[in-house]
């Protein structure tokens, strides 16, 4: 199955629009069968007290980035996608730059998808590691 990168990416930043993601400056960056990413900007707008990356910011860095990946396998006028149950770990921290966040698929079923997500840094090395469980809902008219 082929993928259309550029209609997809600009789907994400259209769902984007006036939304906890925008505020965040989360950007789309790249699409595959599988997975999603995206990628954050580290600034005084994420951080907590001490100067660094705040946990609440990658995870909902996280959260973002995977419930619009579930979109990918639903058909949004059909079903609407809910977080039920997110985890992390920060294993390093963050000050300035960029985050780089992909979701992949662990588990696709008709009404649960299981993500995993990790958050890197420019050199590829671990910022948190995440785990999502999204719900498939029906929309209601």
């Amino acid at each position: 199955m082929a993928i259309d990168k550029e209609a997809i990416l600009q789907n994400c930043k259209k769902w984007s629009k006036n939304t906890l993601m925008e505020t965040l400056e989360i950007e789309y960056i790249d699409v595959g069968e599988d997975f999603l990413t995206a990628k954050m900007p580290v600034n005084s707008r994420v951080h907590q007290p001490m100067g660094l990356l705040h946990g609440g910011a990658s995870v909902a860095l996280a959260e973002s980035v995977g419930s619009a990946a579930s979109m990918l396998f639903v058909d949004a006028e059909q079903h609407e996608i809910r977080g039920i149950e997110i985890s992390a770990n920060h294993l390093k921290s963050k000050k300035e730059g960029e985050v780089f966040c992909t979701a992949r698929i662990i588990h696709k079923g008709r009404s649960i998808h299981l993500w995993e997500i990790k958050i890197t840094d420019e050199e590829g090395k671990l910022i948190s590691l995440c785990k999502l469980t999204n719900m498939i809902l029906p929309r209601k008219n």
